[in-house]
């Protein structure tokens, strides 16, 4: 019983040392937000004040920027998920000699560094007239976060019962219907996974963005510029704001998901 219970008490010490790991830093980002310190910084504190919200309010650049990076996102969303899903589909339904040389081919944008990427996408695209830019952004992201999306649809592929959808074209149903209404349900849970996954990995993403943004400044591009300038604590409070709005959507998804779970008629 002694072991068993010093067992359990190293982890929860463990635990609980990897939540302060985890959220001590945003927790000290938070506090930031309310220091009179034109630092972002809780050392020393010297006041506590809301000046900052009201400057990030003002700061119309930042907007701007936040604005093209949630375009960026939208865009790489709409582009990166049906890339994805298709190479999952690809790679897991045909059978060709080939098929590990693709499966590499389209997992090699991961392997690639970001700045390799950005360099390389605004080269290309320079000779056919187009410029950085929003759209440039686009395809530059979406050449290596379509991969993730892959690879998470490709692992829920891998538990899907094929004569579920052999039985469907066996009663008549066209390949399309059995996709829609057999297949497709079945994916719903990784493809919404992975479009949060990609709209993620693009809106954190510098290496790339840098290179082939062009005037269209993203947030992580004009939050590096500002580092380089003099960051204020207005970024603070944007971050804050962002991890209220994470935390409200993820206990509406959560309280909506249990009421689903929860026996009609209790």
């Amino acid at each position: 019983m002694s072991a068993q219970r010093f067992f359990d008490w190293g982890l929860r010490l463990y635990i609980g040392l990897f939540f302060i790991y985890l959220f001590l830093p945003l927790a000290i980002m938070a506090m930031a937000t309310f220091n009179d310190s034109r630092f972002p910084t809780i050392t020393p504190w010297n006041g506590t004040t809301l000046k900052w919200f009201a400057e990030l309010w003002a700061d119309g650049r930042m907007w701007a920027a936040l604005g093209n990076s949630l375009l960026v996102a939208g865009g790489v969303l709409c582009l990166a998920v049906p890339i994805g899903v298709a190479s999952a589909l690809f790679l897991t339904t045909v059978e060709s000699r080939a098929k590990p040389f693709v499966y590499g081919l389209i997992l090699s944008p991961l392997l690639t560094p970001g700045v390799i990427i950005g360099i390389s996408t605004l080269i290309f695209w320079r000779e056919f007239g187009v410029s950085g830019g929003t759209f440039l952004t686009v395809l530059g992201q979406a050449t290596f976060i379509s991969a993730y999306v892959m690879l998470m649809v490709m692992a829920r592929l891998q538990r899907f019962d094929r004569t579920l959808e052999r039985a469907a074209l066996d009663l008549g149903a066209t390949p399309w219907q059995a996709f829609r209404r057999v297949l497709l349900p079945f994916l719903k849970p990784a493809i919404l996974s992975a479009a949060v996954i990609a709209f993620l990995q693009s809106f954190e993403n510098y290496n790339t963005s840098l290179f082939v943004v062009g005037y269209d400044t993203t947030l992580t591009v004009y939050i590096a510029s500002k580092v380089r300038t003099g960051l204020t604590p207005a970024v603070n409070a944007l971050g804050l704001v962002l991890i209220v709005i994470t935390v409200l959507i993820a206990i509406v998804y959560e309280l909506k998901r249990r009421r689903e779970l929860k026996p009609k008629g209790v």
